[in-house]
């Protein structure tokens, strides 16, 4: 039997140049050596380097399976090495998802976010990975009901008998830590039920009901849950795979023609509009934002990223497309309305949400001023 084949991809704010707003060239520069290093020692077979906003994304593909220490160690260092830099360098939050010291074999409630999926490789094997900035864990929920449960979106749920017997989530509870399995479309209601509450449901996993499948995987890190404070957004990852019995690539984007809201923005603080974009307007500047979202769409071949001749990735950038012109801009719209009501609900978070934030300083000194009524 071939080895399996796993795809990896691992994000961190190390720093950012000007605030919240990118991750600067010398950082990205710092990891990808790293990276060709870990290539060229044969512990990962490919890689790509890239930024949603501000955080660092390490994309690898390797066989050594989901949580490999080597792996996970790997991204660690990366981290710490160019977080260094971006002290020097006096970039904003430097190393701010960082949130413990020493590596203990995962990066998995270290503070990174992390996706992962093991895969026995098909004839062919499109994999499409999503980058979010300024946005909560729970900012997949949508689009992955969209592509894996909602026919209007996935036409292959009706027309593909591949897909007929529909598809299985994954629902992390991250307050309890519980998770739960719900097959669609018998569970669909509950499905929507749970992860419509996204701030405390997340989908982590997806499989094919009919062999089991995996078919996506998403990060599900909340990093106020581990800190206990604010510590910065999530900024979650996803990978979803594409194709021959699964959701077509264009069915994969076709939930992101529309904005859609997602918790985040300044401060982790607010309601906001999620704006596709490709790499190179992959920056937050209004408000912080409005939250970035990247899709990268690649083939597995033989264990790693196909190439060019020259042994150059083969990567497309997505949503590098004026396809995706309208959802930008109704979320520049959106955001522009949501703004309009300053630090009113829904513009801003309900106070459950915002106790992990440093709203519970200002009220700490008006505490003792209130009085019975």
């Amino acid at each position: 039997m071939s080895k399996k084949t796993t795809v990896s991809i691992i994000k961190c704010d190390v720093g950012s140049l000007t605030g919240h707003h990118i991750t600067p060239r010398p950082l990205l520069d710092l990891a990808e050596k790293h990276l060709a290093k870990a290539e060229e020692k044969r512990l990962i077979n490919s890689h790509y380097v890239f930024h949603a906003g501000d955080d660092l994304e390490l994309l690898m593909v390797h066989q050594k399976g989901e949580e490999n220490p080597q792996i996970h160690k790997l991204a660690w260092d990366t981290f710490t090495e160019t977080s260094e830099k971006a002290k020097k360098l006096k970039l904003y939050g430097a190393g701010q998802d960082l949130l413990k010291t020493a590596f203990s074999g995962n990066v998995r409630g270290m503070g990174p976010g992390c996706a992962e999926m093991e895969i026995e490789e098909r004839a062919s094997e499109p994999i499409v990975v999503f980058a979010a900035d300024k946005a909560s864990a729970s900012a997949f929920n949508f689009p992955l009901y969209r592509i894996f449960a909602d026919p209007c979106s996935s036409a292959g749920l009706i027309i593909d008998p591949a897909m007929a017997g529909g598809f299985k989530f994954e629902v992390l509870d991250v307050k309890e830590n519980k998770k739960v399995v719900l097959k669609c479309p018998e569970e669909l209601h509950e499905l929507v039920a749970l992860i419509g509450t996204t701030q405390r449901y997340t989908v982590s996993r997806v499989w094919r009901a009919r062999d089991d499948m995996v078919c996506a995987a998403t990060s599900t890190t909340r990093l106020s849950l581990i800190a206990g404070k604010y510590v910065g957004k999530d900024d979650p990852v996803a990978i979803t795979r594409a194709q021959q019995g699964l959701p077509a690539v264009g069915e994969i984007l076709v939930p992101f023609m529309h904005s859609y809201f997602v918790e985040g923005w300044m401060r982790g603080s607010h309601w906001g509009p999620i704006m596709p974009v490709g790499l190179k307007d992959s920056q937050c500047t209004v408000f912080d934002g409005p939250p970035r979202m990247v899709a990268l769409g690649f083939q597995v071949c033989d264990g790693a990223i196909a190439c060019e001749d020259a042994g150059k990735p083969m990567i497309s950038d997505l949503f590098n497309d004026p396809a995706f012109d309208m959802s930008r801009k109704e979320a520049m719209e959106y955001a522009a309305a949501l703004r309009r009501m300053g630090e009113f609900e829904p513009a801003r978070l309900p106070a459950e949400t915002l106790e992990y934030t440093t709203l519970p300083q200002v009220l700490e000194k008006l505490k003792d001023r209130f009085k019975k009524a």
